[in-house]
């Protein structure tokens, strides 16, 4: 599985030749007999007789010898087919904008439906299956790369992508998703019966400041005051 043909399970190694554990497990799993398989008998493994056989690190293994080759930098002769399934949320997307691989990786194509679905029901247990118009692509200068029976591409558009259509309430969900939210001004609250609104433009002193303060002035005014009240009798 990983050092000899790892495409036969639908698993497609890094630059380096690691697999992710999950990825692993999930293909095990897929094998009649070994679906009590846990990360914890991977690491009895790596640490038993057999430990010489195989390298790992954070988040994946690879087998010290490998019989593979995996070469993303020469393109390859596709089928006229090719297949691939992706989640049952994703297929509207999808099938509006293509598919593109994430970071490094690349997205993984198979001639065989079956293989396709066995990929993708590892992300969702009822995935889509589609078609991949690959001779066609492949002559508008879209690339694949061979690995084993598995076929890798960076990028497909939805024009060489064929499938069953979207369900209308999936349409429509999108269509609400993508709608523009609308803002609105911030409102004064509609007075109620027996209530008023205070409205600063119409207050009687126009000259009334905040709290604490006096207008320009006061001071000459109070003075003249006390020199009025002095002089009276």
């Amino acid at each position: 599985m990983l050092g000899h043909r790892p495409d036969e399970f639908g698993l497609v190694p890094d630059s380096e030749g690691f697999i992710p554990f999950k990825e692993l497990l999930q293909a095990i799993h897929e094998e009649e007999g070994w679906r009590y398989v846990r990360r914890s008998h991977i690491n009895e493994v790596l640490l038993g007789k057999d430990r010489l056989l195989f390298e790992s690190e954070d988040e994946g293994i690879r087998s010290v010898e490998r019989r593979w080759e995996l070469d993303p930098h020469t393109p390859a002769q596709v089928p006229k087919i090719l297949f691939t399934a992706v989640r049952r949320k994703a297929h509207p997307v999808v099938m509006e904008r293509g598919l593109k691989g994430t970071g490094e990786k690349l997205l993984v194509l198979s001639p065989v439906r079956e293989m396709a679905l066995r990929i993708g029901r590892r992300r969702d247990q009822n995935p889509v299956a589609l078609e991949i118009l690959a001779d066609a692509a492949r002559e508008k200068r879209i690339f694949f790369y061979s690995f084993g029976d598995l076929f890798l591409s960076p990028e497909i558009q939805s024009r060489f992508i064929a499938g069953p259509p979207v369900p209308k309430e999936m349409l429509e969900r999108k269509k609400e998703k993508d709608k523009p939210t609308e803002t609105t001004a911030k409102s004064l609250p509609t007075p109620t019966p027996g209530t008023f609104t205070l409205d600063p433009s119409r207050d009687p002193d126009r000259y009334r400041k905040a709290k604490g303060k006096k207008r320009k002035g006061w001071k000459e005014n109070a003075r003249k005051m006390r020199r009025n009240q002095k002089g009276r009798p």
